[in-house]
């Protein structure tokens, strides 16, 4: 059984197309009945002008022709005119004298006209021309049945109106070719979003117009997100497995051992489990990695204040100060956490080691710019290309694993940005985020 979707695109676009050609020929159809007959009207009044001034020529060339010349019996006048109203000096002569009372009342004017008399179910166009022959005034009327005209135009109107119907019927037949092949892109998309679900295609490939190619390339990017975060979670899964996996063997062995547990072995027992700890928070902070596509910004001045107002309680003897370039109200179109998640590594690694202040600046233009510098020892030129590298720690002096400074390349490397270390003005080492496409709120 054949069945109308009244919420599908096809239906919405064929009902308006069609509702708009419909009201097109219907107002173009009722338009030219009208137009038609003013047309008919006014060259049949022009005629009746033309065939007035011939006779009133005719009269004053030869006045006492008069009643010859206006019978309507002439063979003349029988082609141009039905019926003829002549007052001159009092006296009135008419071709239809039964068509003289209804007509009478229209010799009083003194003006020329074109007006219509209906009497008796007929219908006349009269013309009406006031003159003046040797002194003295007359008026002339002359008519022509018009009802015969109308009948002509009405059957004609009618005429076109069934050709404007066939026409509409066609256009109808066009529309719908129209939208059915303009529709068709997006047969084609419904048909790779299937092969997208069952597994037979991996993107979305295909030409679409101009209005689709940011659908087409939000999917393909939320594809790839989610291919980097299940390849994300794979490459999570077995680094656990690769870290944890001498650890958990090492305190197993101890403690399934039948030697004592000293203050050494205990220690070095801690500090496996803490390094497995560490371990497994490391890989929880990557795994919530939103990423540039979440849909999400940060508010700088908010959330920088936040993180700031919370180092400055973990590390109560530094100084941690906050600036933001422009002052007011500016976001960047980067998820909430992964912002506080790449602000609290720098922030944290620079209260272990600075000296008494850190500061921090938050730059927006056409990127975002977060430089963080502290006042501690810094790190040699020779050791700069070494920060970053997963477990690598220059220092063992002060606590951590080495794992919080690749956590922030790979977060960096998540939203196409660049991460730079160098030496401060203050001594210490400065780390220099940049990540592209930052804007102003609206």
């Amino acid at each position: 059984m054949f069945r109308i979707d009244r919420r599908s695109l096809r239906f919405h676009l064929f009902t308006w197309l069609c509702g708009v050609a419909l009201v097109v020929v219907g107002t173009t159809w009722l338009l030219h009945g009208f137009l038609l007959q003013d047309l008919a009207r006014d060259f049949l009044g022009e005629r009746l002008r033309q065939e007035a001034s011939h006779t009133l020529q005719q009269l004053r060339q030869d006045r006492s022709s008069a009643p010859s010349l206006l019978d309507s019996a002439s063979q003349g006048y029988q082609v141009f005119h039905h019926l003829y109203v002549l007052q001159l000096n009092g006296e009135v002569t008419t071709s239809h004298p039964r068509w003289l009372a209804p007509l009478e009342p229209h010799l009083e004017g003194e003006d020329d006209a074109l007006v219509d008399v209906v009497w008796q179910d007929r219908q006349l166009l009269i013309h009406r021309r006031a003159f003046t022959l040797e002194g003295g005034r007359g008026v002339l009327l002359i008519g022509e049945d018009f009802a015969q005209v109308k009948a002509g135009l009405a059957t004609l109107h009618w005429w076109v109106g069934g050709i404007a119907g066939l026409l509409l019927v066609l256009l109808f037949a066009l529309n719908l070719m129209a939208v059915n092949r303009g529709l068709r892109p997006l047969s084609r998309l419904q048909r790779q979003l299937h092969e997208l679900q069952s597994g037979s295609r991996h993107r979305l490939d295909l030409e679409t117009p101009s209005e689709l190619d940011d659908l087409v390339a939000q999917l393909n990017r939320f594809m790839d997100e989610i291919d980097r975060r299940l390849e994300r979670s794979r490459e999570s899964v077995a680094n656990l497995s690769h870290a944890l996996k001498t650890p958990l063997a090492a305190v197993t062995q101890v403690l399934r051992g039948s030697r004592p547990i000293d203050d050494e072995r205990r220690h070095r027992m801690l500090q496996r489990l803490e390094d497995i700890h560490a371990q497994l928070a490391a890989e929880l902070r990557r795994s919530q990695i939103a990423g540039p596509h979440a849909g999400q910004v940060t508010h700088l001045r908010r959330d920088g204040e936040r993180l700031i107002e919370m180092f400055g309680v973990l590390y109560p003897d530094k100084d941690f100060r906050l600036e933001v370039l422009p002052d007011g109200e500016a976001c960047a179109p980067i998820e909430s956490r992964d912002f506080s998640e790449m602000l609290g590594i720098v922030l944290d690694n620079a209260g272990k080691w600075a000296e008494r202040a850190v500061v921090c600046r938050l730059e927006l233009a056409s990127s975002l710019r977060i430089t963080v510098e502290d006042d501690g020892p810094g790190v040699t030129p020779g050791d700069i290309p070494l920060l970053g590298q997963r477990g690598r720690r220059l220092d063992e002096s002060r606590p951590g694993h080495g794992l919080g400074l690749s956590i922030l390349r790979q977060l960096v490397e998540q939203y196409g940005g660049q991460l730079r270390f160098d030496i401060g003005a203050r001594g210490g080492l400065r780390v220099v985020l940049t990540i592209a496409h930052g804007e102003p709120c609206p």
